[in-house]
């Protein structure tokens, strides 16, 4: 950044992400500061990330809004950008921030489109673009996120706009991290829903499933997406199957039953 103009850190969580976390960091080696927060990882993701910043701050993962707003308290700037791993700011996003963090003008939290990248062709359906999550750019202390462990939501004190520039993301490398990160967020999705008081079953899980996979790939178009469009809406019935499942399976103990034998 140049000097006199306002001031951006970049913040990105980060857990076991060595094999992505250094794209993410090039992309934003521009910043004024990047910090990364680190939940323990037992690879060489904090080893890369401080290759890229002196602030990698390690700590413990109780959810992904008690995370997220953990780590914004290390940011030092008056806007944040908050950038996952598997996220890339590209060159256009990058001038678009800047033009936003010194417009005295600016809206005070922006929803950032994101073009996703899967099975070697860019998503234009199945609810993937423009893919927007929590904004990602904000002025510090106008926002935080709510503390739930997974999908986390967000308060913002001030106006919201929209970016016009994407992001890109990589969300998968390969199929193995698309069955373990279901099965991570299924984990965490049931607790949720436990927390909530939402009762599981069988029944509930094979219907949310179900409901999950015809929204996306009907009603969403993610047909048109082709192969990668039937991946996606597969892994979500499969995500939301789960999730049900592993509620009733908490709720209901099995594991501590013994049936009768006959």
């Amino acid at each position: 950044m140049k000097p006199g103009t306002a001031k951006l850190s970049v913040c990105i969580i980060a857990y076991n992400d060595e094999d992505k976390i250094e794209e993410a960091l090039k992309s934003v080696a521009w910043a004024d500061e990047i910090v990364v927060a680190d939940s323990h990882s037992s690879d060489r993701t904090a080893e890369i990330a401080r290759r890229y910043t002196g602030k990698v701050v390690q700590i413990d993962f109780q959810g992904f809004g008690k995370l997220r707003n953990a780590a914004l308290a290390h940011c030092s700037h008056e806007w944040i950008f908050s950038l996952d791993t598997d996220e890339r700011c590209t060159a256009e996003a990058k001038e678009e921030i800047v033009r936003i963090i010194n417009d005295p003008h600016a809206a005070d939290a922006y929803l950032v489109p994101r073009r996703n990248l899967f099975m070697g062709r860019w998503i234009r359906h199945s609810s993937w673009y423009p893919n927007y999550r929590q904004p990602q750019l904000f002025r510090k202390g106008r926002m935080r996120y709510t503390e739930e462990l997974v999908h986390e939501g967000y308060i913002l004190d001030g106006r919201c706009a929209k970016m016009k520039s994407d992001l890109w993301q990589k969300p998968f490398r390969d199929f193995s991290q698309i069955i373990a990160k279901m099965d991570r967020y299924s984990t965490l999705g049931a607790q949720k829903l436990s927390e909530s008081g939402t009762r599981g079953s069988m029944a509930k899980a094979l219907f949310h499933g179900a409901w999950a996979f015809i929204r996306l790939y009907i009603f969403q178009l993610g047909f048109l997406d082709g192969r990668a469009g039937f991946m996606i809406a597969l892994g979500n019935f499969e995500g939301t199957f789960y999730r049900y499942a592993k509620l009733a399976e908490m709720q209901e103990r099995w594991n501590d039953r013994q049936p009768p034998l006959g």
